[in-house]
Formats: C-alpha cells, sequence, structure tokens
C-alpha cells in the first residue's frame, strides 16, 4: 500500500537521478537505460536494466527515478501521454512505480499500461496486480488483470471496472502492443 508520506519521497527522488526528455538516448544510457532501436516515430522502448522494459509514447514528459538511491531505475514520474511497462518480479527487487499528477500505480511484477492525459490518469493491467493510489485523497485500489481504472484530480472515488476491448485496443495500439 502506497502512504500519501512516500508520494514526496518519489518526487524529490524523481530529480535526484535525472530529468530526461524523450528522445534523449544519452541521458538513457546515464539512467542506467538504453533506448531500444527505433521500430516507429510513435513510441521508444526503454531498456533499463535485465527484466525492465519502459514503452513511451512520443511526444510525452517523464522522468525517470531512483527512489532507493541504488543506480537503477524504479519509478518514472509520467506527466502527459502513456507508457507501458514490463516488470520481471523475478528480477526487479524492491516493485516499481508509475507516478503521475493524478496517481501513483505501484507493482510488484507485471505488465500494465499508464495513460496521464488532461486531469486524469487511466491504469490498465495486463498481467498481474497493481495497487493504484489517488494522490488527492489517498484512496487507494488493487487491479488484477483487465481490470483498469480512472483517476482524477478532484474528489470522486476510484471504481475498478473491466475495460472493453475497444478501449484496451486503443491504448495498446497507441504504444505498440
Amino acid at each position: 500500500m502506497i502512504r500519501t508520506s512516500d508520494i514526496l519521497g518519489v518526487a524529490l527522488a524523481a530529480g535526484v537521478l535525472c530529468a530526461i526528455n524523450a528522445g534523449s538516448a544519452s541521458a538513457q544510457a546515464i539512467a542506467n537505460c538504453s533506448l531500444r532501436p527505433a521500430v516507429s516515430a510513435e513510441r521508444q522502448t526503454l531498456n533499463c536494466e535485465p527484466g525492465l522494459s519502459i514503452t513511451i509514447e512520443r511526444g510525452a514528459r517523464y522522468r525517470l527515478a531512483d527512489r532507493n538511491h541504488d543506480g537503477q531505475v524504479d519509478a518514472i514520474v509520467l506527466n502527459s501521454k502513456a507508457a507501458f511497462v514490463d516488470v520481471d518480479s523475478s528480477r526487479i527487487q524492491g516493485g516499481f512505480e508509475v507516478v503521475t499528477p493524478q496517481a501513483i500505480a505501484a507493482v510488484r511484477g507485471t505488465r500494465w499500461a499508464v495513460d496521464a492525459q488532461r486531469g486524469k490518469t487511466s491504469v490498465l493491467v495486463l498481467r498481474g496486480r497493481v495497487a493504484v493510489n489517488k494522490v488527492s485523497t489517498g484512496q487507494g485500489v488493487t487491479l488484477g488483470q483487465w481490470q483498469g481504472v480512472d483517476a482524477d484530480r478532484g474528489r470522486s472515488p476510484l471504481h475498478v471496472t473491466r475495460w472493453g476491448q475497444p478501449r484496451i485496443d486503443a491504448l495498446m495500439a497507441r504504444l505498440g502492443q
């Protein structure tokens, strides 16, 4: 479970390691991530270490973070657009988080997508389980396979739903999945 006090820690740690813009290959290497050769102008894939892959939608605003200062990327602060994260829990210790202005999605090992758009963050789980906490209220839910949630900036509660195939397909197409 993510505590509200963790939000500040993640935000502070996010600025400590590096600030990276999409397409900045030299900065990615500093963060122990390398760009996979581009197969599409619509997205880029970062291979951070064995067991961690992040696909970022073109034009996304994000930073990679090392929350525990061990030299390994363990979070992405995503301010706009979408990211697809694939974490192998047998290789990545301590989990991984995606932090947006509206929510924090944390996992131990899974495949999931996060979309930060116009005051709303949407999270979809393809495999495994993801804990999602709303930044404004601290309310949390846990998502399972094929479940999603939308978090806004307001006080409305989080509602877990099973996403329809058209919505899943549209998000996955943006991420080349």
